[in-house]
């Protein structure tokens, strides 16, 4: 017994400094940020910015704003991300190590010009709207940009990847001859989709549509400039509280509520995912 001991205590001690390290770069600001919004340097211990929170609507409007791109903006990846990564488990090697090439290749690129090139593909004089007035399909442009409708085109688009990559790879381990035994039993295919295939890939396609979730409801960048002001998120919200009206305790209320939202989201899943596996 003493050995093993010995051995994780020796293991412990290479591990520290990085623990130590991710708690002060991770841990400690957010430790920092959940004080601020608990203290009043008037009066110690407070709970009068949450209770602000409650009392302000335009908080829990942002907050549903948010909450509701957020989802819209993840069922598009779900619906665009499933056949793409079920289209590439399809292919030849070949041609899947270009398709993920091609998945991948956005990456390399800065999100900041990824996100204006919206703006020219969707401006009123952009190609879409060329492409719709040339086809006699509208008489005026579009309004794509500065609305929802382009905040959640361009969210998707940014973060298809995160759906798609592990969900591919999750559909990549799944034996084909479990298809084939369907088959062989006389199942059709889209029985044999749906009864065997699309079961064994859920679990990769709600931890794929979690992440993007989560990934949505702190994006700031996208909505900032898509959207022009006129969207409003979390994320801008707290920007403005923060560099326009210097309000650190306040803006620290909003994030604590938006972690808590996260968590109990997170949770929810976990305790799900727990039910059906048993």
């Amino acid at each position: 017994m003493a050995a093993p001991i010995a051995e994780r205590r020796h293991g412990f001690g290479f591990t520290a400094p990085l623990l130590g390290l991710m708690f002060i770069a991770f841990n400690l600001p957010i430790l920092y940020m959940l004080a601020l919004s608990i203290w009043s340097a008037e009066g110690g211990l407070t709970g009068a910015y949450y209770a602000e929170l409650i009392d302000t609507p335009i908080y829990m409007r942002v907050l549903g704003n948010t909450l509701r791109i957020s989802v819209v903006a993840t069922l598009v990846n779900v619906a665009i991300g499933y056949p793409l990564a079920y289209w590439m488990r399809g292919l030849s090697p070949r041609a899947q190590f270009i398709a993920v090439a091609l998945v991948i290749t956005p990456f390399w690129i800065s999100i900041l010009v990824r996100t204006y090139a919206w703006i020219v593909v969707l401006g009123n004089n952009g190609m879409v709207n060329r492409l719709l007035l040339w086809s006699g399909a509208v008489d005026a442009p579009v309004s794509f940009l500065y609305n929802e409708l382009g905040v959640m085109i361009g969210m998707a688009n940014v973060l298809l990847p995160f759906l798609v990559l592990p969900l591919f790879a999750s559909m990549l381990r799944i034996d084909d001859r479990l298809m084939q035994a369907a088959a062989s039993l006389g199942a059709p295919p889209r029985t044999i989709f749906l009864k065997v295939f699309l079961p064994l890939t859920l679990p990769a396609l709600a931890a794929g549509a979690l992440l993007v979730f989560i990934l949505c409801l702190g994006f700031y960048v996208t909505p900032a400039i898509l959207g022009g002001g006129k969207v409003p998120m979390i994320s801008n919200l707290l920007d403005m509280m923060i560099n326009q009206y210097p309000r650190w305790e306040q803006a620290s209320a909003v994030s604590t509520l938006l972690l808590v939202v996260t968590l109990a989201i997170f949770a929810g899943y976990r305790a799900l995912d727990r039910k059906v596996g048993a």
